[in-house]
C-alpha cells in the first residue's frame, strides 16, 4: 500500500457503506476500478499533481470517465478533488475490495508448492481452509521447485509452512543450538 492509504481509508468505507445501504457494492467495486485506472495513468497523474482548480480538476476526471461513472460516482470524484484527493483513488480502490471482501466473507489464499497440484488436491485445500479459516477461499496457486516438497500457504496474516524446505532450515537450527 502507498502513503495514501491512511487517506484513502474513510473514503473507501464511506464509499462501502453506502454501496452496501444501495445494493450496489459490485457497480461501486467497478467505479472505483475504472476511477483508480485512470488515476494511475501517467498523462492525468501529472494532472493531479498540478494547480488546477478543484472544479476543473473533477471536470476533467469525469470527463475521461465517461460513463463509467454515475452520478455518486461523480460526486466522489468532485469531493476527492476539492480535498485534492484524487491521487487516493488507486488505494480507495483496493480498500474498498477488501472491504468487500470481508463483507462477503471471502479470502484470497496464495498457495506455493513444489510441484502443481491437480484439481482434486486444490478441491481439497480449498475445502480444508474454508472450514479453518470460515471464510470463502479463493485460491491462487503457483509452483516454487525451491520447496522441494509440501506447500507454503498464505492467507492475510496467516501462513501455513509446511514445505521441506521450511522443515530442514529447522532441524539445521536445532542441530547448530
Amino acid at each position: 500500500m502507498s502513503e495514501w492509504t491512511t487517506i484513502a481509508r474513510p473514503y473507501a468505507q464511506a464509499a462501502f457503506d453506502y454501496a452496501v445501504e444501495n445494493k450496489s457494492v459490485a457497480h461501486w467495486q467497478e467505479m472505483l476500478v475504472f476511477a483508480a485506472e485512470v488515476a494511475s495513468n501517467d498523462t492525468i497523474e501529472a494532472l493531479l499533481t498540478g494547480s488546477l482548480a478543484a472544479e476543473k480538476l473533477a471536470e476533467i476526471f469525469n470527463g475521461v470517465c465517461g460513463e463509467q461513472l454515475d452520478q455518486e460516482g461523480q460526486n466522489l470524484v468532485m469531493i476527492l478533488a476539492e480535498n485534492r484527493r484524487l491521487q487516493a483513488l488507486p488505494d480507495i480502490s483496493l480498500l474498498f475490495n477488501q472491504l468487500k471482501a470481508e463483507f462477503e466473507k471471502e479470502i484470497d489464499v496464495d498457495i506455493t508448492s513444489a510441484v502443481k497440484l491437480n484439481k482434486k488436491q486444490q478441491t481439497s485445500l480449498s475445502k480444508s481452509l474454508e472450514t479453518r479459516l470460515a471464510r470463502k477461499v479463493k485460491l491462487n496457486c503457483s509452483v516454487d521447485p525451491d520447496l522441494i516438497a509440501g506447500v507454503l500457504i498464505k492467507a492475510g496474516d496467516t501462513v501455513i509452512d509446511g514445505s521441506l524446505r521450511s522443515k530442514l532450515n529447522r532441524l539445521s537450527d536445532a542441530l547448530q543450538a
